[in-house]
């Protein structure tokens, strides 16, 4: 239970208090209602006394009284019998006291933290006390006990009376008569001879003081000083009590007599008006006129105010002296008159202190003739019967809080009782045995727990009567808790629980519920089921207020610990309360909670609980909307809200593809999001002479969670802002949202903030997924935007449909549609920075929602004419681009970068052939610059010199040429654009982002970027394979004496791989171009058609001569790159010219960078061994450098809807070292395997020479004739002059030995004769320039005819600068077979 305001102790004592009647003649009536009150009223205040009071029991033992209380209650005579249960006046005052106690604000609450509950609830239970005392004084009095009977009565006569003797007369016959008279049933008195008080009452503003004094000693003789009493009062005039404030206590006691006077008398109109049955109106009056007495009531000084302090220590006075000299004296002598009567009727000792066994152990009760009343609780006693003398000297004991002996009596009667089966009797008997031993001071028996069970279950089953089990009940559950008996405590009150009384259930489960939260080991969802179940009781009692309160405090329990279904419940109830108490706003908040929870009730109950809300919520609003409120549905994901800034792409307007940009279609990709901010960092760099400024921000056209929000983001006047809400649904039933619009704020630097609402969408229709709005702004002024929340309308669906449909632009019939708000509030990415962020939970801001409005700037839409999407590998097609400024503001400075540069190309002014000015008129045009030209046999190969800045950016930053490097409001300019496909198949995602810039410089924004993404299928083309091998026989036109004369064989393999495509019929080689710095590509023979022409699967191979450019030549194409185009067929292609140049040059920078990373991601070895390697590696390279580029240019033929489309394209192939082969398809990168963790070691590693490299570096050429004819019978021996050229391949000074010794024993050679020798000087040591050219003449000595193969000598180099460690053999030539004949 409830932490009461009394102890238990005084609680009881209050509970059974001396009952004095008061009867006051009509002139003492008037002098007591000058201070509004009758004379019962004014004593009540002061009826506890301050002192302490003495009595002698039957053995002379004095007792002592303390704080006794005494009951004053005016003299009411009535004849309605006892009843078991209340009647309406009563059940009907002890719900007005219930209503009329509320918990005040700030009221003393207390916090308890249990297994993670955090419980506030009200620590006293003032409602409860109110009714609980109330309950016991309205008791009615019974024939079983005399508790409730008046002990003495008060005679008040006023001393302005005539005679006032004769008043005091005709008072006490009027008590004699009503007491002794039979005529009335109440009020019932304790004994026959009923204790007179005489009280003369003296109004001291009007009377004569000294006649009153001469009254009171007459009354003194008469009645005893013991019997009477002179009350002086009303000693304050008003005109003098105007100043001082005198103290109202009297207001906490007549509130309660009011309510029953109300409501008896309302009662009392209604019985008789025959309409008692129906007390709706009877209530309404009550509640009303409890208001009236509440606002009567707390007046200050409306009441006594006749009084003064000193009145009130007369009254004070007057009560102790009628206690101490005139009550208690008569109850002592009641005491022991009861006391004798009762010995000398049972024959026993003087004392029951000395009661035999025989008297405590009962016996059999005397034999009651059949005649005797009885009931169904059992015997009915007579009044004179000595089992109720017992009773009544028990209740006296018990009275004067001589607990021993008044258990002592309530245990013999007791016991009488039940041998007599008076079961209400002895029920009242146990009740007050076991409360008496409760109280029973020194060493107290144990409680009688027991005793108080048996007596509820007699009181409720045996005897039917709710109103006395009910009292026994609250007794025993104060007792039990005041011990920490919660749990008997709590199973006693739920025991009490019953359907014919609402009020006294729902205040019984609550204390129970208050018990379980108060035990030592607190039992939380008992507390909070037992709440549900008072608040239930409650509002079943029309205890509106209380309901709401219970349901509030076991809210505490279920709120988001998934209870859901009784989650809703409780606000569902605390809802329909809230309103019914005319609380909306607590009421749209509960409604609220249910809708917004992720509730599992059923659809038709979703619909209800949606269409009780806006009901509510419509009733609360009542048509005044001026502050928006805030809507429980649907649910809004803030984080997932994307903003975008600017015009919605357009779409392709007939044969013109727009660019894709960005829109909110679109999902966000953080590697492409990393990818476009590497773009732009390009562009703005070479917009910056290739620095990127420091306050570079990418630029961000759509925000959302993913993006860097932490900045004010940029928008523009007139340019729109769209922002994409993402809605869901948590119900089972469909909402319908119209309406919808964005609540934004806007301000400018010193202006106020202005709240508005933007056009949105008329109608939208959710069901339980989620939904998109796109709601959009436009800004016609510069200043800070905020956008802080979606104004829209909500609707339900209809009764029992579930389905809805929606009419846009019409009224909805029969839906309730409510019209709030939801703020959209978005939290910023957790900081993780400091180690206070660490350590906290801290947010950062997130404005992608408080956009900042700049000034007007260009705005440009780009589109493409006759863009493919599929090409085939290397095909060469041209397009074009169109560039439009939208906007009111010229653009400049315009730029593309690319994530595949070498896939376009807007050419170079310097090499661009001229084009057709529009599509329309370049359909049958070719890509490229064409010569027409005749082949000619032995024709010199045309070479171009160009300029590798002509055709680069070496940045990989494109710049746009347009006329005047301006584009105009509203201008449009076509350019166009040659397109490449890739070189390996597939589809390749390829991305643009184009840069421009606004003519007015020093402006927020300093550039605007527009991204494009195309998707390019490339399908199979041709495959070129090349290699380059030392050509052993010097050029033509080289002689001997030729130092910088050399050559190379170029082998070209050229294969159609197009095997998927039935389309392409066949592919035709047209031209084989070269690029290169030091090398010359000299024209074939002549080539047929038909060997050019290639269908599926079919391979041409093509060989060609290079030889070095000379010194003169380099000196010319420094810097710049030869360009010599052997001709295949009769049609010559300017193949350095755009946009041929362009793809190759572009090719190469790509192969370049991705040379240079891959070369970056080697693993480094030691240092040491890199020293020792690395000029050996550097000669090497030098001997085998090539820089030798391949351009193959081909058509291919294509059967496209029944016409021959004729394609172009170019293959690439970098020859860069001699002997090793290239190809113009990309290798394909294969996994890297896992390398297992090797530790260094702490000796570096040996050396390894490049072994194959150093044995290429000398070239050998044997000169001899190819048959010889010697007279061998003339002369033995043949001499052969053979002559020995070696060549110095390398660009460094060579060492070379030759060794002629040297036998083959290589098995190819075997079956040839061998037996030949070389005469004169067999080893030479040499040294050979860079690149130079020796001839030495050798002697070859035979014995006989044969073939000899002469190519049997050994050539040793080495780098001039080397050690003998880097000598290697160098490779040796194909047989060199001479056959040797006899003349």
């Amino acid at each position: 239970m409830a932490r009461c305001v009394q102890s238990v102790q005084e609680f009881i004592q209050d509970s059974f208090v001396p009952m004095v009647a008061v009867l006051c003649s009509e002139e003492a009536e008037r002098v007591t209602r000058k201070n509004n009150l009758n004379f019962a009223e004014l004593l009540r205040p002061f009826c506890r006394l301050t002192s302490e009071g003495h009595i002698r029991d039957p053995n002379n033992q004095v007792q002592t009284v303390k704080n006794l209380r005494i009951c004053v209650n005016k003299l009411v005579a009535s004849q309605n019998t006892t009843s078991a249960v209340l009647g309406p006046t009563q059940r009907q005052l002890l719900s007005e006291v219930v209503l009329s106690c509320q918990p005040q604000d700030g009221a003393v609450t207390n916090m308890i933290t249990v297994g993670g509950y955090q419980l506030n609830f009200n620590a006293t239970t003032p409602w409860f006390e109110a009714y609980r005392e109330n309950f016991l004084q309205s008791m009615p009095a019974s024939d079983h006990e005399f508790l409730n009977y008046f002990l003495a009565c008060l005679l008040v006569v006023s001393s302005t009376e005539a005679v006032p003797v004769e008043q005091f007369l005709k008072l006490s016959q009027e008590q004699h008569r009503v007491q002794h008279s039979g005529e009335y049933t109440n009020p019932k008195w304790f004994i026959p001879n009923t204790l007179k008080y005489y009280v003369l009452l003296h109004d001291m503003s009007e009377g004569n003081e000294h006649r009153a004094d001469t009254v009171y000693e007459d009354m003194k003789q008469r009645y005893g000083p013991q019997g009477c009493y002179l009350l002086k009062i009303n000693s304050r005039t008003l005109s003098t009590g105007e100043d001082e404030q005198i103290p109202d206590p009297w207001s906490q006691y007549l509130h309660r007599n009011n309510l029953h006077n109300q409501v008896s008398s309302l009662l009392d109109t209604a019985s008789s008006s025959g309409s008692l049955n129906n007390l709706s109106t009877v209530n309404s009056d009550v509640k009303r006129g409890a208001r009236d007495t509440e606002s009567l009531v707390g007046g200050a000084g409306s009441h006594g105010i006749c009084l003064t302090l000193n009145d009130h220590d007369h009254i004070r006075q007057f009560i102790q002296e009628f206690t101490f000299r005139g009550l208690l004296p008569h109850i002592e002598k009641n005491i022991r008159q009861l006391n004798d009567q009762l010995v000398s009727r049972k024959g026993l000792s003087r004392s029951l202190f000395t009661a035999t066994k025989k008297w405590f152990g009962g016996g059999k009760g005397p034999e009651k003739s059949i005649n005797e009343p009885k009931s169904t609780c059992g015997l009915l006693y007579p009044p004179e019967a000595p089992e109720l003398q017992i009773r009544k000297m028990a209740d006296l004991c018990f009275l004067i809080q001589h607990y021993e002996l008044a258990y002592s009596c309530y245990h013999t009667a007791k016991k009488d009782f039940l041998s007599d089966q008076a079961m209400l009797y002895a029920a009242g008997a146990l009740e007050m045995a076991a409360v008496a031993a409760f109280l029973q001071g020194g060493a107290p028996r144990p409680y009688p727990a027991h005793y108080m069970d048996t007596a509820i279950q007699t009181y409720r089953d045996v005897c039917k009567n709710m109103v006395l089990a009910e009292r026994c009940a609250l007794l025993s559950a104060e007792i039990l808790k005041s011990q920490g008996k919660y749990s008997e405590a709590a199973s006693l009150l739920i025991k009490m629980t019953s359907e014919d009384s609402d009020l006294r259930s729902a205040l019984l489960l609550e204390q129970a519920a208050h018990c379980f939260i108060n035990m030592r080991n607190p039992m939380v969802r008992k507390f909070a089921f037992h709440m549900i179940l008072a608040g239930h009781r409650f509002s079943k009692a029309g205890q509106r207020r209380h309901a709401l309160r219970c349901y509030c405090q076991a809210m505490q329990v279920y709120k988001e610990r998934g209870w859901s279904l009784a989650e809703d419940h409780i606000n569902f109830t605390i809802g329909r309360q809230s309103f019914t108490l005319h609380q909306p706003e607590n009421a749209v908040i509960a409604f609220r909670e249910i809708l917004a929870n992720d509730s599992r009730q059923t659809a038709t109950q979703q619909g209800a609980f949606l269409r009780e809300y806006l009901y509510v919520y419509k009733n609360v609003t009542g048509g005044n909307e001026v502050s928006l409120p805030q809507l429980p549905l649907p649910c809004i994901h803030s984080s997932a809200t994307r903003v975008y800034f600017g015009h919605e792409r357009r779409l392709a307007e007939g044969e013109k593809q727009a660019a894709t940009h960005v829109s909110l279609d679109q999902e966000y990709d953080q590697d492409l999001a990393a990818m476009w901010r590497h773009l732009e960092e390009q562009l703005v760099a070479a917009a910056n002479r290739g620095l990127v400024p420091g306050n570079f921000q990418p630029t961000q056209s759509c925000l959302n969670s993913h993006t860097d929000n932490l900045r004010h983001p940029f928008a523009v006047v007139e340019e729109p802002i769209i922002v994409e809400v993402t809605f869901r649904n948590p119900l089972k039933v469909s909402l319908a949202l119209s309406n919808l619009s964005l609540l934004w704020k806007f301000s400018v630097e010193g202006a106020s903030l202005s709240e508005e609402m933007s056009e949105g969408l008329s109608g939208k229709a959710l069901t339980n997924e989620d939904a998109l709005a796109r709601l959009r702004l436009l800004p016609h002024r510069t200043g800070q935007l905020n956008i802080v929340g979606v104004v829209y309308n909500l609707a339900g669906p209809l009764p029992g449909d579930m389905d809805f449909i929606l009419f846009i632009g019409q009224q909805m019939m029969d839906m309730m549609v409510v019209h709030g708000k939801q703020d959209l509030r978005i939290q910023g990415p957790r900081l993780n920075q400091t180690k206070e962020d660490k350590m906290l939970i801290r947010h950062g801001p997130d404005r992608r929602l408080e956009p900042i409005i700049t000034p007007p700037m260009p705005l440009m839409e780009v589109f493409f004419l006759q863009f493919p999407t599929a090409l085939l590998c290397g095909e060469v097609r041209k397009a074009y681009v169109e560039f439009c400024n939208v906007s009111s503001v010229p653009l400049c400075g315009l730029r593309v970068a690319s994530t595949h540069p070498d896939f376009f190309t807007f050419g170079s002014q310097a090499t661009t052939p001229l084009t057709p000015v529009s599509p329309a008129s370049s359909e049958n045009c070719s890509a490229y610059k064409i010569l027409a030209t005749p082949h000619q046999l032995g024709s010199v190969t045309s070479e171009i010199l160009v300029s590798p800045e002509d055709f680069n950016q070496p940045s990989g930053v494109i710049e746009i040429p347009i006329d005047g490097c301006t584009l105009q409001p509203g201008e449009s300019t076509q350019l166009p654009l040659w397109l490449r496909g890739p070189d390996q198949e597939g589809v390749h995602e390829i991305n643009f982002l184009f840069y421009y810039e606004s003519t007015e410089k020093g402006i927020k924004i300093s550039h605007r970027v527009l991204r494009h993404k195309v998707f390019i299928c490339a399908s199979r083309s041709l495959s070129v394979q090349a290699s380059v091998c030392h050509s052993s026989i010097p050029p033509p036109n080289c002689g001997l004496d030729d130092k910088d004369c050399s050559g190379a064989l170029v082998f070209i393999d050229v294969e159609n791989i197009n095997t998927s495509d039935a389309a392409v019929r066949e592919f035709l080689i047209v031209q084989v171009s070269s690029s290169s710095q030091n090398w010359c590509l000299h024209n074939p023979p002549p080539f047929s058609i038909s060997d050019c022409k290639l269908t599926s699967r079919e391979r041409a191979k093509l060989c060609f001569r290079a030889t070095r450019c000379k010194e003169t030549d380099k000196n010319k194409i420094k810097n710049n790159s030869a360009f010599p185009h052997p001709l295949l067929l009769y049609v010559q292609i300017v193949s350095s010219s755009t946009p041929c140049g362009d793809f190759f040059f572009r090719c190469c920078q790509n192969s370049q960078r991705v040379n240079v990373v891959s070369s970056s991601c080697k693993s480094q070895g030691s240092l040491s061994t890199e020293n020792t390697v690395s000029d050996i590696t550097n000669i090497v390279k030098k001997c085998n450098e090539l820089d030798l580029n391949i351009i193959v240019i081909w058509k291919a033929y294509v059967i496209e809807d029944n016409k021959q489309l004729i394609l172009e394209g170019q293959l690439h192939v970098a020859l860069q070292a001699i002997g090793k082969e290239a190809s113009s398809l990309t290798p394909k990168q294969e996994a890297t395997e896992m390398v297992l963790l090797k530790f260094k070691s702490e000796l570096p590693p040996p050396a390894i020479l490049p072994t194959v490299e150093l044995s290429q570096l000398i070239k050998t050429n044997l000169q001899y004739p190819e048959t010889y004819s010697h007279p061998f019978v003339q002369e033995s021996l043949c001499v052969v002059p053979v002559t020995l050229t070696l060549s110095n391949c390398s660009l460094a000074h060579v060492d070379v030995i030759i060794d002629l010794r040297h036998k083959s024993v290589s098995p190819v050679f075997l079956e040839v004769h061998t037996s030949f020798t070389w005469v004169g000087q067999t080893q030479y040591k040499l040294q050979l320039k860079p690149q130079e050219m020796l001839s030495l003449t050798l002697q070859a000595c035979f014995l006989k005819p044969g073939v000899y193969n002469l190519n049997t000598l050994r050539v040793f180099a080495k780098p001039a600068d080397q050690d003998a460690m880097c000598e290697t053999s160098q490779q040796i030539a194909s047989p060199a077979l001479i056959i040797i004949n006899n003349a």
